[in-house]
């Protein structure tokens, strides 16, 4: 009898985990089912750029269908949500369509939602193409822009910002003094605000904004009294993500008490960055111990974390990049424009699929 290998969760840790699977599983004994609620697959670098400008056509390069390639013959993709599911060997997971699927090993990686505009509902490109042309039309009528949040996202929306949309006035507001978080050193967040200050783009340090809606004038007051002219505020920061707890892993990534259920990527209880470059270490984990588990082995292979490493994007021709290894590197615009700025590592998600 075939056992199933069950992922949820479309997004790049499902899909790389799926694919290193499929090259390992014996079709005849195991098969992966890869349960998604998007029609097509988000490469969640461009999808900044792709809300502030049509140039590129990016909504024909950043959204994939999902096909069945990467899964080598030895699974499906089913196009659904999981409203329930009972713990066991085997245990089984109800979908929205109303199927249930056995799974001897259930995979958690349904990543974070993400709200404004980079929550991209992929269900459809009609539906892709309308939430993109809606972002660019009020980021190209906004006569100034207020980005609450100075993390990775807030800093490269306002690069893109910036680049597409020269002379518009920019300001973002951060709680802390530096853009970015204290895990990353000083010297690469005053890289980056030099980066942002050289393309015009004003820093607001120490300070919040409490009230997201411009009063009728135009305008937006900081909790400390600065008042900024912005016509679209949009928030960026840690709040940009919808609330939700994180699921308890153990070294190797299994759920306690439950052998044989797995988390991978932004979901996981772990003390780093949610960053999408991780989920290839928790994927190379994962893939060892599922294959151990359906072998009889004991699940040796144990995450330790991964280097703190940043690419951050300051539209198509500059960025700021730290790689977290020796003494901590920071490199500058030359890096991040080869790897990321210019391409937005497109590439490396169709290879997936191919």
């Amino acid at each position: 009898m075939v056992k199933n290998i069950v992922i949820v969760g479309g997004g790049g840790g499902g899909v790389i985990l799926a694919k290193d699977l499929a090259s390992k599983i014996d079709a005849s004994k195991n098969r992966i089912i890869l349960i998604t609620s998007s029609h097509r697959f988000v490469h969640l670098p461009s999808t900044l750029r792709a809300v502030t400008t049509s140039e590129g056509q990016l909504e024909n390069e950043s959204f994939m269908e999902y096909g069945t390639n990467f899964l080598r013959g030895k699974g499906e993709v089913k196009h659904a949500t999981v409203t329930s599911f009972t713990a066991g060997t085997p245990g089984q997971v109800k979908l929205s369509t109303g199927e249930t699927v056995d799974y001897e090993v259930l995979v958690l990686a349904t990543g974070n939602k993400w709200t404004g505009p980079i929550a991209i509902p992929a269900t459809s490109q009609e539906e892709v193409k309308k939430h993109l042309d809606s972002w660019r039309a009020k980021i190209e009528k906004a006569k100034s822009i207020v980005l609450v949040g100075g993390g990775i996202v807030g800093v490269e929306l306002s690069g893109e910002i910036a680049h597409f949309h020269k002379g518009k006035p920019i300001t973002i507001v951060h709680s802390e003094e530096l853009p970015l978080n204290p895990v990353y050193p000083d010297k690469v967040r005053r890289k980056v605000l030099s980066g942002l200050q050289k393309h015009g783009i004003s820093f607001v340090g120490k300070d919040r904004v409490e009230n997201f809606t411009p009063s009728e004038d135009g305008q937006v007051t900081t909790k400390n009294g600065k008042v900024i002219n912005a016509d679209l505020v949009e928030s960026l920061g840690a709040d940009a993500l919808t609330a939700s707890k994180h699921v308890r892993v153990l070294p190797t990534l299994q759920i306690p008490n439950h052998s044989n259920i797995f988390a991978i990527g932004d979901i996981i209880d772990w003390q780093e960055q949610k960053q999408a470059a991780k989920v290839h270490t928790h994927a190379g984990v994962v893939a060892k111990n599922v294959l151990s588990l359906l072998n009889g082995r004991p699940t040796s292979a144990e995450y330790k974390g991964s280097p703190e490493m940043a690419i951050i994007t300051l539209g198509p021709t500059d960025g700021v990049a730290y790689l977290g290894i020796l003494w901590g590197i920071v490199l500058g615009s030359w890096f991040s424009v080869m790897v990321k700025s210019k391409t937005l590592m497109i590439s490396m998600s169709k290879a997936t699929f191919a």
